[in-house]
């Protein structure tokens, strides 16, 4: 441990260490046995990368929609190594870094693929967090390999994404989305070349190490946030004598392969669109009735399309778009109003809510290819079209309204190589994990989040009944929970209860 602590020091202009060496051996677990105890602070070394002050340069990155609050953003950049599966320790890549805060110890924080950058999403967490984390941690945001600056993917033509976006799931002929996400693979394999299955989950815990060597800590705070979770809990596999405070709000089922995942994903997207529904009509929304009111705008899409500067509202860019809504529970009044004004001829509200998935927005690279290629690099599922056909038959019929829409996505990665499988070991022992979950989260839904919390031994799960993608600052109880636990190390009760 000494020897990594001093390499730490000093600017980061050092040789790129391979990941499968010396710091990939298996460690041996039986030192681990037992209980642990919640790991201790200890202060991170802040000038170990050259952070400058990058408050405009985020403010541009988050848009118009700029988190409230005076926090000070300072920016580095890692760079570390690629490897991958055909070139194992080869090639560099350059890992963007944000970190807020005045506190001496790091926190890392990890995002989905797919959503928002890790960066920008660890500053909005930053501003909703309870000010004593701030001053107790500085939260490093961290791009994962592949996502928003850290060398950001945007390899699928922008004709070729709309077609994956637009495509109506109703359709009963598929082959246009067939060829569709052939030529998205065609694409990304010439352009990306032997880098393309270098993006995953695994490498991206080695990140996580590297950051950890960077930052001169032994152990390694995270907060992993949905698919960011996978990340998370890789790394406590591989480097199972470094894990540090560990939160994971959300997580994917270890347990399920993509059929499985994405059907428990329809489930939950039926459930988030109800309680959507019940707080329209809390609220008094303009929508008379949710599920009526979009199977009429989905009728009115399939008469005519609305032409977009990036890509179509069809029924199922529409469908996409309210996805992208629940997700987000903040944005369900703009989704409901988007809604209602769509119905009525004005579908900027759902184009908006679309332009983050499609476009190069606020110099953040469209999200769907990150989501695309790093989805399929994680998974081993590949099913034929035929399959993929009676399987959407079969969800629309058990799951309305979302149902074809996610059994649709298993067609996306069939062209693409499937994985190199890379052994990990379970968990034996490891200090306690605080794991939150949503009972309506179609990202990462309730179930599979407590699997993960089965598999990891010590682990505290807090069960939210709310909806939305995550827990943390969206439930006062969660939050307290996990403020006290990163703080004070003060565990939670296992199978603790948050209200709605």
């Amino acid at each position: 441990m000494s020897v990594l602590t001093a390499c730490s020091a000093g600017p980061s202009n050092r040789p790129v260490i391979a990941v499968k060496g010396e710091g990939d051996q298996p460690v041996d677990q039986s030192t681990l046995a037992g209980p642990q105890p919640v790991p201790p602070l200890s202060e991170y070394k802040a000038d170990s990368l050259p952070w400058s002050p990058c408050n405009e340069q985020m403010k541009d990155r988050f848009g118009a929609d700029v988190p409230q609050g005076d926090q000070k953003y300072e920016c580095a950049r890692m760079t570390t190594v690629l490897d991958p599966p055909g070139r194992p320790g080869r090639g560099t890549i350059g890992i963007a870094l944000t970190r807020v805060g005045t506190g001496k110890s790091a926190l890392v924080v990890v995002n989905d693929p797919g959503g928002e950058p890790g960066t920008l999403k660890a500053a909005r967490l930053a501003a909703a967090l309870p000010k004593e984390i701030l001053s107790t941690f500085t939260i490093i945001g961290m791009d994962r390999r592949g996502t928003g600056r850290s060398d950001g993917m945007a390899c699928v033509p922008q004709a070729t994404r709309a077609q994956l976006v637009e495509y109506d799931p109703a359709e009963t002929e598929q082959s246009t989305l067939v060829v569709a996400a052939g030529e998205a693979s065609q694409e990304c394999v010439l352009d990306l070349e032997g880098r393309l299955t270098a993006f995953d989950s695994w490498r991206a815990a080695a990140d996580l190490e590297r950051l950890r060597d960077y930052l001169g800590t032994d152990r390694l705070n995270a907060i992993g946030l949905g698919e960011g979770s996978r990340v998370v809990t890789t790394y406590a596999q591989r480097y199972p004598n470094r894990i540090g405070r560990t939160v994971l709000d959300g997580a994917p089922d270890p347990a399920l392969d993509q059929v499985g995942v994405l059907e428990s994903r329809a489930v939950a997207a039926e459930a988030t669109f109800d309680a959507f529904a019940r707080d329209c009509k809390t609220r008094g929304c303009a929508l008379s009735n949710p599920r009526e009111d979009v199977t009429a705008l989905l009728a009115q899409l399939r008469t005519g399309r609305v032409r977009g500067e990036y890509v179509d509202l069809t029924p199922g860019s529409a469908l996409n778009a309210i996805l992208a809504g629940l997700t987000d529970r903040a944005r369900w009044p703009a989704l409901a109003d988007a809604l209602v004004k769509a119905r009525a001829g004005d579908s900027t509200g759902l184009f908006a809510l679309l332009e983050p998935l499609v476009n190069d927005l606020d110099e953040n690279p469209p999200r769907f290819d990150a989501g695309l290629i790093i989805g399929c690099n994680d998974t081993a599922t590949r099913i034929p079209p035929d399959r993929v056909k009676a399987l959407t038959a079969d969800w629309q019929s058990k799951h309305a309204m979302f149902g074809a829409v996610f059994a649709r996505m298993l067609l996306h990665c069939n062209p693409f190589p499937p994985p190199k499988a890379e052994k990990v070991d379970a968990l034996k022992s490891a200090p306690p994990i605080v794991v939150l979950s949503t009972a309506n989260d179609l990202s990462t839904p309730a179930p599979g989040t407590e699997h993960t919390a089965q598999r990891l031994p010590g682990s505290s799960l807090i069960g939210w009944q709310g909806s939305g993608h995550g827990a943390l600052t969206l439930s006062g109880c969660a939050t307290t929970a996990v403020r006290d636990y990163l703080i004070d190390a003060k565990v939670p009760s296992n199978g603790t209860v948050c209200p709605p």
